[in-house]
Parts: structure tokens; sequence; C-alpha cells
């Protein structure tokens, strides 16, 4: 073989290896195996030289040309999917997905090609250089499979093709893998109590079981992961990716919006969604150590923006995937800040972000809500060892933490919103019983009363706290959505009262305001449009035990429930996918005009189709909400 040096840079001259350390790829060229092919001979495939698990082995092209085929049509006369050259990798995709991705590939002139072991190769890819290497092969025709069409704008529940593979505790890794066989999956579930499942994929059992030298049949539940993470139906199939490659996780059962499982998605399935710029730009924001870093790492956001727009992906998958970025981006800066000083436990609190984000429907313009909950349990700082030494309380560290964090967040261009919903803010920050006790003040008194020492408004505050969304911290102390999950039952005069408030913010072109003031070249599309979408949709979802979601997700959901038909439905999330197109290309001109992006737009700047289109949908929105105000009147609210 040649020499070790010369195969390390190589090898450091192509992707995924650039900028990976000498060490590394001195480790990586001593473990390689270099092997001659002559002129029509497969590297892998029918007739080639047996590797021990080609599932974990990723290829390098040193010298020649290596075409990829598909398995099914693995003969001299498949037309190739892609030919790879000297530098160029292949089986990649193979080892992300644990072999479920295949391939085959032959050598069209002598060749010499490099096997290297997937153990060391992985960890290159959560490197920025790593990313950009697979987001490129994936969204080029190099990818090892047929993608998916237009998956970016897809949700996670459209790609579910089977449903999910069951296997109940106590059932041995034998006949888990039996079950497996016969199914052709590369998991199973195993259902636990509250509605949690575990999972053994094939990966744990190499790795947990064969490596580990376990017996087959050890129970199942020695050997699986548990509790899995999930993922609602609603969510975007690109997003979904991403934080399946930041958690390091395969497999992703989806559920529906009461929990149930509707099936599992794999990596491999959704990597034709991928994007390169957003993976760059949340290892960036990873990479982040202190606030100046993340301030930078905020800059790429608004040129993710563009980037995506002007690429043709949708404007709902855009606004998913800046949702995800935010997240990441709020993520690092309470992890920053709480290191910087970590006066409470940190699986003691959670952040939970608000509004739009919360929704995953940001937009660039988006400020930035968010509340602050802790365990009831937490202990007091004052309570621990000199109590001069720590002069604040629990709630004063806390909501001086959620300061910092939103000062960070305004250096990474993520304002704080304008109207006070801020973990900083006393109103905002609360032990989850009290945002508990909170809830049922509300669900009684929604319009406040002078008692109430918060003057909160029920219907305002429960409406913010509704779309909450935790990003940092336990989940299960976010307690109010779920005070709002049984409203039709317990609490139907709060859920008229829901209906009341999404009605009374009629969707229009010209407000009073407009009228008087002679001014009716401008127009409000968030507030005039898309609020009364999301209002109704908000009422909508709580009508069928719904809580947090995205605003098609909760349409969907309430689609005939007595009062939303799906016409309705239909026509509500085809004008708020309009709408948001409209919103996003106004404000990418703003950006790109160097001026601050707003939901204020100029009539006459649209185009006639446009201006069509709005004049249109903004009637449809009326329709609707005239046609559920004449039945809340007349038959009352109820499914």
């Amino acid at each position: 073989m040649a020499d070790r040096s010369e195969l390390a840079d190589f090898l450091g001259a192509h992707p995924p290896f650039q900028g990976a350390s000498p060490a590394v790829l001195t480790d990586i060229a001593d473990a390689a195996v270099e092997r001659e092919y002559g002129s029509g001979a497969w590297v892998v495939g029918p007739n080639a030289t047996p590797v021990a698990d080609t599932a974990d082995t990723v290829w390098v092209v040193r010298s020649g040309r290596v075409v990829i085929v598909h398995p099914e049509g693995a003969s001299p006369a498949e037309v190739p999917i892609d030919t790879v050259g000297p530098g160029g990798v292949f089986g990649f995709m193979s080892l992300l997905s644990s072999g479920t991705v295949e391939s085959c590939a032959r050598a069209i002139e002598p060749s010499v090609v490099v096997q290297l072991p997937g153990a060391l190769i992985t960890p290159l890819f959560a490197t920025p250089t790593g990313l950009a290497f697979l987001a490129d092969a994936v969204n080029s025709s190099s990818a090892y499979r047929r993608p998916t069409e237009g998956s970016a704008g897809r949700t996670v529940g459209e790609l579910v093709s089977a449903p999910a593979v069951f296997t109940p505790v106590g059932t041995t890794v034998r006949d888990a893998v039996r079950r497996m066989t016969e199914q052709g999956s590369s998991y199973v579930l195993v259902p636990l109590r509250g509605a949690r499942h575990g999972i053994f994929t094939d990966r744990d059992l190499r790795i947990r079981v064969v490596a580990a030298g376990i017996g087959v049949d050890t129970p199942i539940e020695k050997v699986m992961t548990a509790p899995v993470e999930t993922v609602t139906a609603d969510r975007l199939a690109g997003t979904v990716l991403m934080d399946m490659l930041e958690l390091g996780l395969r497999h992703m059962p989806v559920v529906s919006s009461r929990g149930e499982v509707l099936g599992v998605v794999e990596d491999s399935d959704l990597h034709a969604a991928s994007t390169r710029r957003s993976f760059v730009v949340r290892r960036a924001v990873a990479a982040a150590s202190t606030p100046t870093e993340l301030a930078e790492a905020g800059k790429l956001v608004p040129r993710l923006a563009v980037d995506l727009f002007r690429g043709g992906t949708d404007a709902v998958a855009i606004s998913a995937i800046l949702s995800v970025v935010v997240d990441s981006l709020v993520r690092r800066a309470v992890d920053i800040e709480w290191s910087a000083q970590p006066e409470v436990p940190r699986n003691h609190f959670a952040w939970i972000t608000l509004g739009s984000v919360a929704r995953r429907e940001a937009m660039p313009s988006s400020d930035v809500d968010s509340a602050l909950t802790w365990a009831d349990a937490t202990a007091d700082p004052r309570g621990r060892g000199d109590p001069s030494s720590v002069p604040r309380t629990r709630d004063e560290a806390l909501m001086d933490l959620a300061g910092r964090v939103h000062a960070g967040l305004d250096g990474a261009g993520l304002p704080s919103d304008s109207n006070g919903a801020l973990a900083s803010s006393p109103r905002f920050a609360r032990s989850a019983g009290q945002w508990e006790r909170a809830a049922a003040h509300w669900l009684s008194n929604p319009f406040g009363e002078r008692g109430n020492p918060a003057g909160d408004s029920g219907l305002i505050m429960s409406s913010l706290m509704i779309d909450g969304r935790v990003v940092w911290g336990p989940r299960e102390l976010n307690t109010v959505p779920e005070a709002y999950r049984r409203l039709l039952v317990d609490n139907p005069d709060a859920l008229r009262l829901q209906l009341r408030d999404a009605l009374a913010g009629r969707a229009r072109l010209r407000s009073l305001r407009d009228v008087l003031a002679r001014r009716g070249g401008t127009f409000d599309l968030k507030a005039h449009a898309l609020t009364p979408i999301v209002n109704l949709a908000r009422w909508g979802g709580l009508s069928v035990g719904m809580a947090s979601a995205s605003t098609p997700a909760r349409l969907a959901a309430a689609s005939g429930n007595g009062m939303l038909s799906e016409r309705d439905v239909t026509t509500l999330t085809e004008v708020f996918a309009l709408l948001q197109r409209l919103r996003l290309s106004h404000q990418i001109d703003q950006m790109t005009a160097g001026h601050r992006p707003g939901d204020v737009l100029i009539m006459a700047d649209l185009s006639p189709l446009e201006r069509s289109l709005l004049t249109d949908g903004i009637r449809e929105i009326a329709a609707v909400q005239r046609r559920v105000g004449y039945l809340a009147a007349n038959v009352g609210v109820h499914r």
C-alpha cells in the first residue's frame, strides 16, 4: 500500500475530510485498506470481494472511476445514478442510515479504491465541512436512493409509509429480531407507561448486543433506548432531519396531536429535505461559547432566509426552518448564560418560547417572546451555604438569567418582544405550580380582575401561553397547555370566549383608521389577515383538545368540529400559505434593500396578480368568520 502519510494528505484535500486534524487523518489512514479493481469489476454488489460489514464502510476513490447503480438494477447495462472520480466518496448514505440505504458500485476503468471504517468517518459528518458535504451530496443526484420528491415542504406525517412495528415489554432480543425480520423493519417500539415508548434498532443489535457479548435471550428493555424522542405529524421533514442529525438519531416515531404513534420515519427518508446553509448556521450556533460568538452566528440567519427563498423553498417550510434555527440560538444563549452563573440546577427550570416561533411560523421580522418555569421544589440559592454570599433569591436569579439571555439574543439579531412577553418579567416567570394555578384563574376570570395582583387578562395570557413550547429544560414544567386540553368539557364558557375573541379581529383590507386618515395605500398583513387565521386556528385546536401546534395543524385537527367545515379548513390553510409567501417575499425585498423587515406593505408595490390574490384571500377569511359567527350565534359552540 502507498505511504500512509501520502494517503492522509490525499484524504485531507477532499471533503468530508477537509478540516480534520492531522491526528485524525493519520488514524483514518492507518485503518484504511486499499483495493485495486479492473474495469467492470464490482466494488460493492454481485461478485464483489466480500467485505465484513458494508453498512459500516465508506469508500474513497484514489484513482480511476466508479459508477453507482441501484441494487435492483445491478447489471453492466444499468444506467448509473452517479460517477465517482478521484477523491469521491460513496457508501456514506448506508453508514448514516444503518444500512437501510443500499447501492452497488462498479469500476468502469482500472481503479484503486480505499476502504475506510465507518466508526472513524461518522464524527466527520458533525463538522461544518462534513455537513456541507452531506447536504451537497444529498441534494444532488449522488444520493444513493431515489429521494422523496418535494419532501422539504412536506410534513413527516405525510412521509409515514407504514404502521409502526411494536413488541411488548419482556420480549427477548431473539424474538424482537425475529419480529423485525418478519416485518422488514429496522426497529421495534416497546410501549411503556404514560404513552411513552422505548425503541430497539438494528444498530442497537450490533452495538449493544453483538459487540457487547449480550445473550439474545436478554429482555429487550435491557438494551433498548427509553424513552424515545418523538415528533408530531405536522413538523416539516427538513427541520426534523436537522433535529435528528443534531441528536444523533436515526429513527423518529411520528405521533398525532393526541400522542398516538402513526409510524416511524428514518433519517434516510428525510435526506432529500436537507439544506446546506441551515446546517452550517446551526453548527456555528452550536460552536459559539460567548455572547460575541453567538452574535456572529446570528448574523448568518437573514442570509439563510434569503437563500432559501431564492432557492425556491416553500414559504411555510422556510418559516419552520427559521424557527428551528431560532430555537438553536435560544438554547445556546441559555447554555452560555447558565454556565456563567449556575445558581439554579440545570434540570430544575425550563425556557418556553411563545408566539410565532413557538408555532414554528417565524419570519425575519419575528421577535422573541418567552417565559420561564421552574420546579416548585427548587431550592432558593439563599438557603445554601452562607446567605451573604448569595444575595439573590431563586426568582431573582432566574429572571436575571433571562435578562442576560435576551441581551445575547438582541446582539444576535433577535429582538425581544416589544409588548413585554419576556421571561425576565415577573408576569412570565413562575413556578410550574404557579402557572397551573394561573391557568385555572384565567379560565374562571378571562378578563382579569382587580384582585389579581398581576393584572392578567386571561384571554391574552392564555393565548400566549397555549402556544408555548419548551426549547430548553424539562417539558413537563410547562403546565399551562394541559389545563386547556379539556376546554370543551370542563370550561365551555371559556371556549366560547376564545371564539368570540377570534371573531373580534375581522379580516379586512382597510381599517376605520385608514379610512379616517385617507390612508388606503398600505396593508398590515399580520394584523388584518394572518392574525384572524391564527386565532381561529387556536380556537379550533382547543375545540378538539389540541393545545400547542402550528396553525395548519390546528386547522386540520378542527376540521368537522361542527363549526369549521372541511371546505373552511382547506380555504384557510391555502390562504395562510399565500399570505406567508407574500409576507416573506415582502420582507426579503426589505432586507435586500437594507431595511428592517416588517409586515406593512404598500399595495402599489404588488403585482396585479398579487393584489387580486390578496383581495380574494381576505374575502375568504372574512366569509369563514361570518359563517362561524352565524353558527355560534344560532347553534352554540360545540363539536
